[in-house]
């Protein structure tokens, strides 16, 4: 059946240009934009790929699989400069810049027909030349939006450290033709169910083959590179901060067939400048047995400090990686200083598990994060590591917690290459989202660390919505800002944060100009139970309820846990925001007369150990009280609802059809439906099937598929590749639905991954929507052909 294309509207909001992606160069003089097609081809999608160790690769390219293009790049001068195009060879696809830290130039990636070329760039001059004769590999150096581990600038700004292709491997042949085999034996691999994996020796060979190697030192002005190691599975490299040494991670065979490659046995070394190996920090097994929500046991996080001249600092767990474990200290953080001839250091020990740290702009100062699984609470505390006794908390608040984040603090990378947390004096920034009733509010503070007293330096005013990006230059009284409002789109600012002048950086235009009169409203009510729900209300230009009467109503949400109804009644979004919309959007039934309720929150509340046995009915209660609340209004009429969800909204779709009659149709995609499928937790669920086999069952809508008398429009990527939602899941609820004469459709969508990208792709899928819902929730239902793939009684 061929892909399905809807009207010329929708076709042409899909095709508008995509707002680009913004970089902010160190020193704030510069910004590069990126621009980006927001949907390729399915030729793109369709390139052959090998699927290994967790990851796609194109073997051609000798990367990962490009599954969106990168199409140039813009230099715009700050404060008041207009962007400039870069030129670049037509129809290649380029990587996101990494910034020297001079502040001016840059390097990024592009993608040729014999693999990944590097180009430097000067934003003053808005030029770029390819650095001769050099290519790189991304495979285990990062995907091709962040290649920081693939290229990065030395520390003196002046050469780069690559991860160069190794020269081309003896040909490995065909694949040979044998049973694949399996084996464990006392083993507890407790883990999530991968996709892609090693399978075969083969498999292994191939994967070493395309990961292998060689770490270089590039002068891109002189065309010179030096060799720093053997061709290897260098895993990623980085150097001191004075310049002599290297950090040095790769890994090692044999590799495992149960886990994707980050677990794979790896070694951390210390290198000198030159490569030459001077301490082996870590070499570590496999890591296939981490415990469920657990941690690999062993030195984890190992970097430098960005403040010491030559010091490493690394975490190890002190319960085995076991989150369930009766500990007084989870975590302990270890030092080691050049010449890294003495024993490690113990420097401070943690009650909770280290979730990372930023590096202070004092020297061995840390800013240390902890998580306490059991509270879902979040504690940061300002760490000297060599007074560790005098560590202090500077924020400590639930995991939940919306209303009082105090957000994260602004970076800053400094002319020697170091990169550090922004500070003048004991003055530290930070920028956060703002939540708040009436909605987000972003923000930028001021928070002082000698007193812990915080200063609000600016808020997003009312009316419109804007977000910090950092400081403009030098100058602390203006910032950088994306502004955007309900009928304006994205574009970028700077502004003066006494209110003063703004200058206008860009004009990208309204892709949907026929939307700007939706009204989009904040709804909060009671659940029934004294929780609040929110949910975000779109309807169609010029609708007025006494006027033009009930409408169609499409439930839109994805189900999050709590650990109280305080935090979980919390409301975040805003209706400020402009609204562009993406392919993955329900506010496209708009543009055909309906009510879309977007984000409404499906909170699953309880203690974290057992919340998911009352998940039937928290979300049943919510899915009522939504109805309830729009049409009280006179907007919806309760008769034609039907609900939706990607992912695990798809879940929480399939469960409200099969558990309740409150809705006419359903849309559910990419998701899981049979929890046995998923055995070791899904979500946040901390059991395993044979600890709580009563409620995998229950949750599980496959073992209901004979209630679900609503039709279902089931949606799936060929190639899910994301863990627990395989195509299997949604092929055999249609199976279930099938076999006991139920109404269900099912598109399986060639190529695509969990979220779908090719136009083609995503065209079919907003045009199966749109006639579903106009074919089940319609007045007068548009009369169909018997579908592929299609179970229907009506049709019998």
């Amino acid at each position: 059946m061929a892909y399905q294309v809807p009207a010329s509207d929708i076709v042409s909001i899909i095709d508008a240009p995509p707002t680009p992606a913004a970089s902010l160069a160190p020193g704030r003089r510069f910004v590069v934009l990126v621009h980006y097609e927001s949907h390729p081809p399915i030729t793109q999608l369709a390139r052959p790929y090998l699927a290994l160790a967790g990851l796609r690769i194109d073997p051609v390219l000798g990367g990962r699989q490009r599954t969106r293009r990168m199409t140039g790049l813009s230099v715009l001068a700050l404060p008041g400069g207009r962007p400039r195009r870069i030129e670049l060879p037509d129809g290649r696809s380029v990587g996101v810049p990494i910034w020297a830290p001079d502040g001016r130039r840059f390097a990024f990636t592009v993608d040729e027909p014999d693999g990944i070329a590097v180009w430097i760039a000067d934003a003053q001059a808005a030029t770029a030349a390819e650095v001769p004769g050099l290519r790189v590999r991304d495979v285990l150096g990062g995907d091709p939006a962040s290649v920081g581990s693939t290229v990065r600038w030395a520390r003196d700004g002046a050469t780069l450290l690559v991860l160069g292709s190794a020269p081309p491997p003896e040909p490995l042949g065909a694949e040979p033709i044998e049973p694949h085999t399996a084996e464990t034996s006392g083993k507890r691999t407790q883990m999530a169910t991968f996709t892609d994996l090693l399978r075969t020796d083969a498999d292994a060979d191939r994967f070493a083959s395309l990961a292998t190697t060689v770490p270089l030192r590039v002068d891109p002005e002189a065309g010179t590179a030096v060799r720093l190691g053997e061709p290897d599975l260098y895993y990623s490299i980085s150097e001191s901060p004075d310049g002599a040494h290297l950090l040095v991670c790769r890994l090692q065979r044999p590799f495992s067939f149960r886990v994707p490659f980050p677990y794979f046995a790896r070694r951390v070394e210390v290198c000198t400048s030159d490569g030459e190996l001077q301490r082996v920090i870590a070499d570590l097994p496999v890591s296939d047995e981490v415990p469920r929500h657990g941690v690999p046991t062993g030195p984890r996080m190992v970097s430098w400090e960005e403040s010491t001249p030559a010091s490493l600092v690394w975490t190890e767990a002190l319960d085995g990686g076991d989150p369930l474990a009766k500990v007084d200290h989870r975590d302990e953080i270890f030092r080691l200083q050049a010449p890294f001839d003495d024993a490690p250091r113990s420097c401070a020990l943690l009650e909770q598990r280290c979730l990372g740290w930023y590096d202070m702009a004092a020297a061995g100062q840390l800013l240390v994060t902890e998580h306490d699984r059991d509270r879902r609470w979040i504690t940061t505390r300002l760490l000297d590591l060599a007074a560790p006794g005098d560590s202090r908390v500077i924020f400590d608040h639930s995991a939940d917690e919306a209303y009082l984040d105090p957000g994260a603090p602004l970076t800053t990378v400094h002319p020697d290459g170091t990169r550090t947390v922004l500070q003048d004096g004991n003055q530290v920034y930070l920028r956060g989202q703002g939540a708040s009733p009436a909605g987000d509010r972003p923000f930028l503070d001021r928070l002082d660390l000698s007193d812990l007293t915080t200063h609000r330096l600016w808020r997003s005013p009312p009316g419109a919505f804007e977000q910090v990006l950092g400081f403009s230059g030098d100058d602390r009284g203006s910032v950088l800002l994306w502004h955007e409002s309900r009928t304006e789109p994205p574009n970028l600012v700077v502004a003066r944060l006494d209110g003063g002048e703004r200058t206008r950086l860009t004009s990208f235009p309204d892709p949907h100009p026929q939307l700007t009169g939706m009204d989009k409203r904040l709804l909060s009510y009671d659940r029934g139970d004294g929780v609040q729900l929110t949910g975000w209300l779109h309807l169609p230009p010029g609708y007025e309820p006494g006027r033009d009467g009930p409408l169609p109503l499409v439930i839109w949400a994805y189900p999050l846990d709590y650990g109280d109804a305080a935090t979980a009644g919390q409301v975040r979004g805003t209706a400020e925001r402009f609204t562009r919309l993406t392919a993955s959007d329900p506010i496209w039934f708009v543009l055909r007369g309906y009510a879309v309720l977007q984000g409404a929150t499906m909170p699953v509340i309880g203690d974290p150990e057992t919340m998911n046995d009352s998940y039937v009915e928290q979300i049943t209660a919510a899915a009522g009280a939504h109805i309830r609340a729009v049409a009280e209004l006179g907007i919806a009429d309760p008769e034609r609802v039907a609900v939706g969800g990607h992912s695990y909204g798809a879940f929480m779709t399939a469960n409200l059809l099969a558990h309740t009659d409150l809705f006419a149709a359903g849309i559910a995609r990419s998701g899981a439906y049979n929890r046995s499928l998923t055995p070791f937790g899904f979500q946040t669920e901390r059991r395993n099937f044979w600890e709580a086999t009563e409620i995998y069952d229950r949750v599980s809508p496959f073992r209901y598929a004979d209630k679900i008398a609503a039709p279902l429009l089931l949606i799936h990527g060929e190639r899910d590749a994301n863990s627990g939602t395989f195509p299997i899941q949604s092929e055999r609820l249609f199976q279930a639905i099938q076999g006991t004469g139920g109404t269900a459709r099912l598109v399986i969508l060639p190529y695509e991954n969990h979220g779908y990208l090719a136009r083609e792709s995503v065209l079919d899928v907003l045009a199966e929507q749109i006639s579903w819902l106009e074919r089940w929730l319609a007045t007068a239902p548009i009369p169909a052909e018997p579908p592929v793939a299609e179970a229907d009684d009506d049709w019998e």
